[in-house]
């Protein structure tokens, strides 16, 4: 990368530096789900850019190119940016160039997450790509399909592209992937862009799509037999019709006033609620669009090379503040990840007076360049950990005067020595040499108190118990109370120990007994999550129990590692990655787990038993078929039959259709029998749904 100029160098070499800044950014968040910059700093970029050389090339892209190797995809309508605003002026200006003759306007919330584009024909979902540059995306309609809350077809039997946003709720991002990712929308963007299943860190299925608005094609680029687009007046409509054919939107507000003044007042209204909600929103919201409502006044205003004219992007203030890093500690977490946590002079951002934040691990460091005793920057966004994302220079003593402690204690530290944070060789905690992995430090000493404290406190959570926390499993594993989780289930036996600890008495003792035994009994699923093995969590855990019902196979499983392997990547979203990080926890911790289980009891999982003649028959689909395969594998199952994702040896049928690809071949090699539709059809004597209507019919993508 080109050093930053300075001002003696002149303004192109500026120019050419900024380029470059604003062109690879976006393409680490666009196209990599990696951004090395917040969104301000990269407006900060762009804005400089846009006075400097406000015709350059580059402020008319959005995004980024799609990455080689992928597949492209034209965007019939170019998906564009929005032009920003953050003062009150700015939305006034907005409104005062845009209301002649109607003051209406539509706000929605602006989502965090990744743009996307799908394109319905007839009816019926055929295509989904990402923003990309704006006029060129990249096809990720396989992982789409995957959503939860994404129709296949919709109830409109037309042509329409839906545009709108993909999410990962909150609540899902911080129950099973706050240790792998940093933030949810960059792990939205990875699982869309994923090539295979289960290769990426997260799920297509745990993210959403959130409409916020839909073109309609016209002339040669319309289904000959689409009806009319309906006759809208205004955006609102819109949105209210895209939630009558099926389709989640983002929400939206309606505001209006009688002049100028009062529209931007009511305009800011809405913001403000917006912003002073969103640590309780649902998913991650950066600011509030704001959109003109009539759209013939759209079509009149028109759009620059960059964004509509029409729309404004409000931009929540940055939830920052600058502080001095004092010192760092680092961790060893349950896994056995060593993560640096720093320790800042205190200073408030968002109403809470932070002293501690994540530096996330040993690559975050390096990136950074920052060291003890540097001024910096740190964000805190809703209730998500505060981390720094900035180092501003080496701080200066005046750097902590008047700062105050949450209990509004005056801070009394001096300032440090400016040093290089070392990185640790050996664990913290049990110093056990540390093995590298990627940009993280690991250790991988299983008895490690550190490790063990924190599967305690995991297991704990997962469980529904609060007795225990943080402190309290620092006390029962120092004193030797408990050396294992099976070892919670013997404090019963301690009580009078377990009393002694301190800030401990007998209501306290007898109350974390009581939970411990209400724990005692749990299905397979339950055990196994709880366990907290790496990826392995809630929703992993019971498909897992699809196929593995006792624990007696479970731990059967590690003996013969390879036939476990077939047996877990031939259920549906189970792939080796996983299926070789469970076996490997399993087989690690096994007589920590075979003890835990005789202290418990599992219990068995919910279940219907099935029965027709495809029991015990393993099913693939793959091809063009005429019915959707989702209906397909309904049928199939309703006879018995178990669907599965992958091709292997274990499988009994593959169901082909046309244009079949890898995985008939993969059949053949394996001497898997192939069947036609109609071939299946007899097998189900007769069972499958019949007649079903051209809209309904499968369409491209894996199942």
């Amino acid at each position: 990368m080109v050093a930053e100029p300075s001002s003696k160098d002149g303004i192109r070499a500026r120019i050419d530096w900024l380029v470059e800044q604003v062109e690879r950014h976006s393409d680490l968040y666009y196209n990599k789900a990696k951004p090395e910059i917040s969104d301000a700093e990269f407006d900060v970029l762009w804005d400089e850019l846009n006075l400097l050389s406000p015709n350059h090339p580059q402020l008319g892209r959005v995004g980024s190119d799609p990455p080689p190797g992928s597949i492209k995809v034209n965007h019939l309508f170019p998906m564009l940016s929005l032009d920003k605003a953050s003062a009150e002026d700015e939305v006034a200006h907005f409104v005062a160039e845009t209301t002649a003759q109607g003051r209406r306007f539509v706000c929605q919330p602006k989502l965090d997450g990744s743009a996307l584009s799908l394109e319905y024909r007839r009816g019926r979902l055929v295509r989904a790509a990402t923003r990309g540059n704006g006029v060129r995306g990249e096809d990720v309609t396989a992982n789409v399909r995957r959503l939860s809350n994404l129709p296949e077809a919709i109830d409109w039997k037309g042509d329409c592209h839906v545009r709108g946003e993909v999410v990962m709720p909150l609540a899902v991002f911080r129950d099973k992937y706050s240790d792998v990712a940093p933030n949810p929308r960059n792990l939205a963007a990875g699982s869309l862009r994923q090539k295979y299943a289960d290769t990426g860190k997260g799920s297509p299925e745990d993210l959403i799509f959130l409409a916020f608005g839909v073109e309609f094609p016209s002339g040669a680029d319309r289904h000959p037999e689409s009806p009319e687009p309906p006759p809208f007046k205004l955006d609102s409509e819109v949105i209210s019709w895209l939630q009558e054919i099926g389709i989640e939107v983002a929400g939206n507000s309606v505001v209006s006033g009688e002049d100028d003044v009062a529209t931007t007042t009511e305009i800011l209204s809405v913001t403000r609620q917006w912003y002073e909600s969103r640590d309780s929103a649902v998913w991650e919201i950066d600011g509030v669009v704001v959109k003109l409502d009539r759209l013939d006044k759209r079509e009149l205003l028109g759009m620059t090379a960059h964004h509509p004219r029409w729309a404004l992007a409000w931009k929540f203030p940055p939830e920052e503040a600058v502080t001095v890093l004092m010192d760092v500690n680092w961790q060893t977490g349950r896994t056995g990840n060593v993560t640096p946590v720093s320790k800042v002079a205190p200073v408030t951002v968002s109403g809470v007076t932070v002293e501690s934040t994540t530096l996330h691990n040993r690559g975050e460091v390096g990136r950074l360049g920052v060291m003890i005793g540097d001024k910096v920057r740190i964000v805190r966004r809703g209730d998500v950990i505060p981390k720094i994302i900035e180092v501003i220079g080496p701080a200066e003593e005046s750097d902590l005067h008047g700062r105050l402690h949450a209990d509004g204690t005056p801070f009394a530290g001096s300032l440090p020595n400016r040093v290089e944070i070392a990185i640790p060789t050996v664990c913290p905690r049990c110093a056990t040499e540390l093995i590298e992995e990627g940009a993280f430090i690991r250790c991988t000493n299983l008895d490690c108190p550190s490790r063990l404290e924190r599967s305690i406190l995991y297991w704990c959570r997962k469980l529904g118990m609060d007795g225990i926390g943080e402190k309290l499993a620092e006390q029962l594993c120092s004193t030797g109370l408990v050396e294992s989780l099976a070892d919670l289930y013997r404090l019963s036996d301690r009580e009078q120990e377990l009393m002694s600890l301190e800030r401990m008495a007998e209501k306290s003792a007898s109350n974390i007994l009581e939970e411990l035994e209400a724990s005692r009994s749990m299905t397979l699923s339950t055990f196994i999550s709880a366990l907290g093995l790496p990826r392995i969590g809630p929703e992993i855990a019971s498909l897992i129990c699809t196929e593995v019902r006792t624990i007696d196979d479970l731990m059967g499983m590690i003996s013969d590692r390879e036939s476990a392997i077939e047996r877990l990547v031939a259920i549906d979203r189970i792939g080796e990655t996983v299926a070789g990080l469970l076996l490997g926890g399993i087989s690690d911790r096994e007589e920590e787990i075979l003890d835990l289980y005789n202290q418990i009891e599992i219990l068995e999982e919910d279940s219907k038993s099935v029965a027709g003649p495809l029991v015990g028959s393993r099913f693939c689909i793959t091809g063009t078929l005429s019915r959707p395969r989702k209906e397909i594998a309904l049928s199939i199952k309703a006879e018995g039959g178990k669907v599965v994702a992958s091709v292997s040896g274990n499988l009994d049928y593959l169901v082909a259709g046309e244009s079949a690809g890898s995985k008939l071949d993969k059949a053949n090699r394996l001497g898997v029998r192939v069947i036609s539709e109609p071939e299946l059809a007899e097998l189900l004597g007769g069972s499958m749904l019949e007649d079903l209507p051209e809209e309904r019919q499968a369409t491209l993508g894996e199942f």
